[in-house]
Parts: C-alpha cells; structure tokens; sequence
C-alpha cells in the first residue's frame, strides 16, 4: 500500500464583489483546498498505478469537508467544481491522474446530488508551478456562467518528489456572466449536461 504522505495542506478563499462592473448584492465565493504529499512512485515506472486510488479516497474527503467549511458550511449554496494536481519533476502526468476517482468522488458524496463531470487539469511541474483548476456547474455541465477556474500553487513545492492536489467549489457563476446559454435556474439535472 503506497504512501501518500502529507506535507502540508492550505486553503485560498476568495470574495468576489465586482469584476469591472456593478456591484453585486452578495459576492461570489470560491475556494480551493491543496495539499502537497509525498508521491511513492517518484523514480520509478510502476505499470499498476490504480489500486493508489483508493489510498487517496480519505484526504479528497479531508479536502472536501474543508472546502465546504471555508464556503461557509451549507452544501445548497455550492454549485460550482474542479480539481487538480501538479506532479513534482520526479513524477509522472500519470500520478496526478490518480486523483480523478478520489478527489471527484469526494466532493460528490459530500454534495449529495451532482450529476456534472468534475472539471480537470494536471501536469508536471516544479517548485511554485501554477495550474488553473477549472470550475463548472455541479448538475450541468452546458451552464455557461459557471465555467472559470482557480489558480493554485504552494511556492515551496511541489518538491520533485511530491504532488500537489487540489479541490476546488463555487458558490455562484462568475459575478457578471451575461453569455448567454443555460442559466442556473434552468438545470434539469438529469444526465449531467443540461
């Protein structure tokens, strides 16, 4: 059973009040949840990688479970989703790929009905790389105002022989979404697009 070792984990916040326009009545919240571990398979070519997965299952529910603390703790409220990973330069794009089942799943068991893909992005990358974890709607992936993303980054790793992964919520589309499209109030929620 391989190790995912955590290093350390933040949590970024953000209140969004404007964005050149109006001010809105309520601001838009999202957050992202990162934690840097040690990667077990840095070095090394491992041909069965899947198994991981499921050493990974309890920190996407740590993560979840602080992401929707620091959105403030009502699940209703959160529509919006995404995770990520950046891989050290000792890893593969493979192993940022082991955080698909448990970071996704997580945050969907904890949000109850979310029929949406949950949006990704991964790659390799070395101390203080950045990645933009996408953002789409929990139940519709067509509802254009909810399409954005959350930069994330640790500026000491990941180290070579680590990977950071990350989860991230919305609670609302982007402040002044005026593209048209599938709105939020419309959602079906029936087969994860409209």
């Amino acid at each position: 059973m391989p190790e995912f070792v955590v290093r350390k984990i933040a949590i970024i916040m953000e209140e969004i009040f404007h964005d050149g326009g109006p001010a809105s009545s309520a601001p838009r919240r999202r957050a992202a949840a990162v934690a840097l571990v040690a990667n077990p398979f840095a070095g090394k070519f491992v041909e069965d990688l899947q198994p991981a997965m499921d050493d990974l299952k309890p920190l996407g529910l740590m993560l979840t479970d602080r992401l929707i603390a620091a959105l403030g703790g009502d699940v209703a409220t959160i529509d919006g989703y995404g995770k990520g990973a950046i891989v050290g330069a000792d890893g593969e794009i493979e192993h940022g790929a082991l955080w698909h089942v448990p970071g996704g799943y997580a945050m969907r068991e904890r949000l109850g009905a979310s029929k949406a893909i949950v949006p990704s992005a991964m790659k390799v990358g070395a101390f203080g790389a950045r990645l933009d974890v996408p953002l789409g709607h929990t139940n519709a992936a067509y509802v254009r105002s909810h399409f954005d993303a959350i930069e994330v980054s640790a500026p000491d790793g990941p180290r070579p022989n680590e990977i950071l992964f990350a989860l991230a919520m919305a609670c609302g589309g982007r402040i002044h979404s005026r593209m048209g499209g599938l709105e939020a109030w419309q959602v079906k929620g029936e087969d994860g697009l409209r």
